[in-house]
């Protein structure tokens, strides 16, 4: 019983691999006209058909394979690609994983309704519907696994680009850059502070460079130690380093917690960072009589 169970699986999965190479274009044309394809390739529905081709031919692939519902089949392959872009472009227009789930039903609707409309006998028809149904349940799946990993792609791009907003590089004078940090400094920011820092040393030339921490809450020996790697990165690159806005609160809690900044650099703010870098380059900078704006 047990091998005639098989033999029927089988035996449905090579009808449903027919049936998905002979109506191909049928299937693809009205996929292309289907939500999921349809709002991703608005400029050329020519495009959306041959998307759905890639699709239609996976699922063919996976027939052959007998692998229905193995969401891990090697016949997906050839989809993921085309898959995941449309992940993509859907995760960044907003629509949600549950949205993205029901568009990917209606293409079972579709598909169905072609296979009702081919002329099989009954129980071959009815093993192909069910093999079709599983088939159709793991394409889904498929979608969903790649919807969920662009979307978290997508928010790792935007936290880093959100990172690189919150941590500006200014080109304060001549030479002279700082970085001022408002908020926590974590490792991954910690990261983006170095590499934007060094790389505003590189294209401006600069041979001061200063960490201004003013907006900093705490400090503590995860932040000392990101400090001081800054700190030494820069050293490397050609730049002292200046780490200024170390208020009264901040120096107890370094003093308290043992912290050896003797290494590094510091004043207390960071106009007065910026006053010991310019008088280090000989720059003076003072008032016209009168008290008139400088020159």
């Amino acid at each position: 019983m047990q091998v005639s169970e098989q033999a029927a699986e089988e035996a449905a999965a090579r009808e449903l691999e027919a049936f998905l190479e002979r109506r191909r274009e049928q299937i693809a044309q009205r996929w292309a006209d289907a939500p999921l394809f349809r709002t991703v390739f608005t400029v050329s529905r020519d495009e959306a058909v041959e998307a759905c081709k890639v699709v239609v031919d996976a699922l063919g692939d996976v027939a052959s394979s007998g692998r229905l519902e193995d969401v891990a089949a090697p016949g997906f392959d050839s989809a993921r690609e085309q898959l995941g872009r449309m992940a993509a472009s859907r995760a960044r227009s907003g629509i949600n994983p549950a949205q993205v789930a029901n568009e990917a039903a209606r293409l079972r609707v579709v598909t169905t309704g072609l296979l009702h409309g081919e002329d099989l006998p009954e129980p071959t028809a009815r093993d192909t519907l069910q093999a079709l149904t599983l088939l159709m349940g793991t394409l889904r799946l498929v979608i969903m696994e790649t919807t969920v990993l662009a979307g978290e792609d997508l928010i790792a791009r935007q936290r880093q680009q959100l990172l690189e907003v919150a941590t500006p590089v200014i080109n304060l004078w001549e030479g002279v850059v700082a970085v001022p940090l408002i908020g926590t400094l974590d490792s991954a920011r910690s990261q983006v502070v170095m590499e934007s820092l060094l790389q505003a040393v590189v294209e401006q030339r600069a041979r001061y460079a200063i960490l201004d921490i003013t907006g900093v809450p705490t400090v503590d020996s995860l932040v000392a130690q990101h400090l001081m790697k800054t700190v030494a990165a820069a050293r490397l690159m050609g730049a002292e380093c200046i780490v200024s806005g170390i208020r009264p609160a901040i120096a107890q809690t370094i003093v308290h917690l043992g912290i050896d900044l003797s290494p590094v650099l510091t004043r207390s703010s960071l106009a007065d960072a910026l006053s010991y870098a310019l008088a280090r380059q000989g720059i003076e900078v003072s008032r016209r009589a009168g008290g008139a704006a400088p020159r």
